[in-house]
């Protein structure tokens, strides 16, 4: 059938779609989902998907043509298209929106796309003579834009020339050169071809008689890679898996490498290739997980979402391993969505092991032509069985989805906070499986109260593993009272004695010990004692963070940096003092209490790289930490064999944050922590330092019992009309005059009454009122779960246009999160 007209989806946040007329050599061929390239305003070319076609042309204003079709099948399919619509609506943003955070940056090509040459492309295409002009104009530069390559080449529309450019490897797109996508490889060593005979090897073996050390080295190589036989076969075997067998050999390494009788070269690498680290097989279910997992197939059956509720240890992954190969053995595809993929590094290499090239993990670690690589596989036919990824592995477009795994699905590290669109990964899932008409499975040690409500209203099913797997036990937890501990002199610096003594026998025993802050810095604020002054962003509304590191005061809002003061910036004083302690402070202490110990820090600082979680996680598995200092980082998919002991040095801080959430983030987070104690023969034990022993949530932690805490919040969160009963929507509204963001959010407030009566709270000024120099005011809307989000978005949109039609308030900011975390 031909169409005359197409609805595209632009990358921009206008509440539309954009009508363009369909050139007549498109008609009959263009279909929905695939990419196309328009003029939009007066000069500007961006590539938007078709969202729709039809023969009714707009009345309002006359259309322009498409310029070129980029695909020759669609690269967004029918699903994905729906869940978009979906998305946009229930989290009152534009799909546009939705359309820029679902594709990767490869795939939607505009005017000021910065384009960069990639150095490693071998110049091997047949190339017409514009594809030469653009390599040689972009070799000469740093990028360039398509609309600058538009004038090189002197072509109204080069999109598909840079198309076929990037499809072969010599464009990259929107990256730094450093960040461009290169082979992973690594260091592996092999017998040197001068000593590849067994006499030869003998004289080695005389020759490093005096140097015993790298004799051990060389024996040990040897060894692994199947004696004299495979060495002379020419076997590899990776540095680190040497280095790894031998302490301190580093140094005989070299040794040996300098007297010719080891290679060392670079071998390129899968980078889904297991890291080295200890990985176990596929285990025989025991009983208790055999008869989980036929209610979690049953629970299927009835065509529900199943909440597997397993305490820490339980064994809920071999369940989850279980059940994905029975999935692909359908011819179906797995997806596992997991909060942070970097934290997860033990998961991915099972999962490696099990589905090998069948697995792929999706995250924003990947350059972006490895994500395009990605996407395009999985439109393809012959793509992957089984996706491991955080939460934007939801809008990959899969073709024949079997099963969704929500692990860890209490995280608020699936809510996307900004930009829009703000969704939730789990419950995205949710609405993707029922549309999709595939299985969805959401596995906690601590379920949220949303969803184990929803267990209890029989809108899920609930299967319950409440046994550590192979008979271990789960870990005492003794409460320790900080007030009480300093009025007795049994506190030293913010170690009670109790903690400093369990940590102590800890390491006698050569056991591990994980302390938990979830603060991170040296400490939190700086102070005048004479003054009680405190020095404050610049940019946002919030005390700086003093870094002993880097001697600087830092704003963790918007990365600004001051020099550490030495006076007071209010009276001169030098009386400055520090107040409060983060992780650093924490890894300092500890380390002057304990000299010998080897202590890390995993937090945001420590972190930045994928190898900084990598070698953290990797060290403290191998055995060669004693102990790791860490914020909730370090309560996250981890399973460690030799902890015996965890610490919580402030459990205070957590349960007074003014959120009607608190206490169940509190109770989440103590609990995953504490699950890290204790995890295979021996029982652990949880010191946990609070100034409030009697606390109804620590009370509950102590005895493991979340039903009673959940029983516990579920009254307050009805009493006050709070999430599972009431949606809510915050809506943000900034400016960088504070008096007008405040008169905005009066007149929006007033305006939104009109519509939702009572259900409106505020404006108010939020704790923090003001960050990178926007200021802010908060609305607050509770809706019945009732009532619809396409009209509650209709309301709220009528609203918010007739205040921005206002000139004074044009360059106010409104952003609308709802159901915020």
């Amino acid at each position: 059938m031909q169409f005359q007209f197409a609805d595209i989806v632009l990358p921009v946040p206008l509440p539309r779609l954009f009508t363009y007329s369909v050139p007549e050599e498109y008609s009959s061929t263009l279909a929905r989902g695939q990419r196309v390239v328009v003029s939009f305003g007066k000069r500007k070319l961006m590539s938007g998907v078709v969202f729709s076609l039809h023969n009714s042309a707009p009345a309002e204003y006359e259309t322009k043509p498409l310029l070129s079709v980029l695909d020759t099948s669609p690269v967004v399919s029918e699903a994905q298209l729906g869940l978009w619509q979906w998305i946009s609506d229930y989290y009152q943003c534009t799909i546009g929106e939705v359309y820029k955070a679902a594709l990767p940056s490869g795939l939607k090509l505009e005017s000021e796309t910065r384009l960069y040459c990639n150095p490693e492309f071998e110049d091997s295409l047949d190339l017409s003579e514009k594809g030469i002009a653009i390599l040689d104009y972009l070799g000469d530069k740093k990028y360039g834009t398509i609309s600058q390559l538009n004038n090189i080449t002197g072509l109204k529309n080069s999109y598909p020339l840079i198309k076929q450019l990037i499809e072969a490897g010599a464009l990259l797109v929107n990256e730094q050169l450093s960040e461009a996508y290169r082979p992973k490889t690594e260091a592996v060593l092999i017998l040197h071809p001068n000593v590849r005979a067994e006499e030869l090897l003998r004289d080695v073996f005389d020759k490093l008689a005096r140097a015993p050390k790298q004799l051990e080295l060389l024996m040990t190589f040897l060894q692994v890679v199947g004696g004299v036989e495979g060495a002379i076969a020419g076997k590899m075997l990776a540095r680190k898996d040497l280095l790894r067998r031998i302490e301190g050999g580093s140094a005989a390494l070299a040794e040996l490498i300098k007297k010719d009788y080891l290679v060392q070269e670079k071998q390129e690498v899968d980078r889904l290739t297991p890291s080295g680290l200890p990985v176990e097989g596929k285990k025989p279910l025991s009983e208790i997980q055999a008869r989980a997992l036929e209610e979690v197939k049953a629970g299927f059956d009835e065509g529900l979402p199943v909440l597997i509720h397993g305490v820490t240890s339980s064994g809920k992954t071999e369940l989850y391993i279980h059940l994905i190969e029975e999935t692909i053995a359908k011819g179906k595809q797995a997806l596992y969505l997991l909060p942070e993929i970097a934290l997860t590094t033990q998961i991915t290499n099972r999962l490696k092991v099990h589905f090998g090239d069948n697995l792929c993990v999706y995250h924003s670690k990947f350059s972006d032509n490895e994500r395009v690589e990605v996407w395009n596989s999985m439109v393809s036919i012959e793509g992957y069985k089984v996706i491991l990824g955080v939460r934007s592995s939801i809008f990959l477009p899969f073709s024949n989805l079997g099963l969704i795994i929500v692990d860890e699905e209490h995280e608020s590290s699936f809510k996307q906070f900004d930009p829009a669109p703000r969704y939730h990964a789990r419950d995205v899932a949710i609405v993707m499986a029922k549309r999709a008409n595939c299985d969805i499975l959401l596995g906690t040690a601590t379920p949220s109260l949303e969803s184990y409500y929803n267990a209890s209203a029989g809108r899920f099913v609930l299967v319950e593993l409440m046994e550590r797997h192979e008979g271990m036990q789960l870990p005492l937890i003794k409460l320790v009272n900080t007030r009480e501990a300093q009025r007795k002199k049994m506190m030293q610096s913010h170690f009670s004695l109790q903690l400093i003594g369990d940590i102590k026998s800890a390491l006698e025993k050569r056991e591990q010990i994980i302390l938990f802050q979830n603060r991170r810095g040296f400490a939190p604020y700086l102070e005048c004692t004479a003054c009680a002054w405190i020095p404050k962003c610049k940019h946002c509304d919030v005390s700086m963070t003093y870094h002993k590191h880097i001697d600087q005061l830092v704003c963790h809002y918007c990365g600004y940096t001051e020099s550490n003061r030495i006076t007071c910036g209010a009276c001169g004083s030098p009386a400055l003092q520090l107040k409060g302690f983060g992780t650093q402070k924490i890894e300092e202490e500890i380390q002057e209490l304990f000299p010998d110990a080897k202590v890390a820090r995993m937090d945001y600082d420590t972190t930045r790289s994928k190898k900084g979680y990598e070698n953290i996680i990797g060290n403290f598995e191998l055995g060669k930490l004693d102990i790791l200092v860490g914020t909730q980082m370090v309560t996250k998919g981890l399973d460690f064999d030799r902890v015996s002991l965890v610490g919580i040095l402030n459990a205070d801080s957590m349960l007074n944050n003014p959120d009607f959430r608190a206490f169940e983030r509190s109770f989440q987070m103590m609990a995953q922590v504490s699950g890290r104690a204790g995890r295979k023969n021996r029982r652990g034990k949880v010191v946990l330092q609070t100034s409030d022993t009697t606390h109804p949530v620590l009370t509950y932690l102590v005895n493991n019992d979340y039903k009673g805490f959940y029983d516990y919040q579920i009254a307050e969160r009805e009493m006050f009309k709070y999430p599972p009963f009431y949606r809510l929507i915050n809506l943000r509204v900034k400016h960088r005059d504070k008096g007008v963001a405040a008169k905005a959010a009066l007149a929006l407030a007033e305006s939104l009454r009109l519509h939702f009566g009572s259900r409106v709270l505020g404006p108010q000024e939020p704790p923090i009122s003001k960050i990178q120099d926007m200021y802010l005011q908060r609305i607050l809307i509770k809706l019945e779960r009732s009532a619809s989000p396409t009209k509650a978005k209709e309301l709220m949109q009528s609203s918010i246009n007739h205040l921005l039609s206002y000139q004074p308030w044009r360059y106010v900011v409104i952003a609308a999160d709802v159901d915020p975390m």
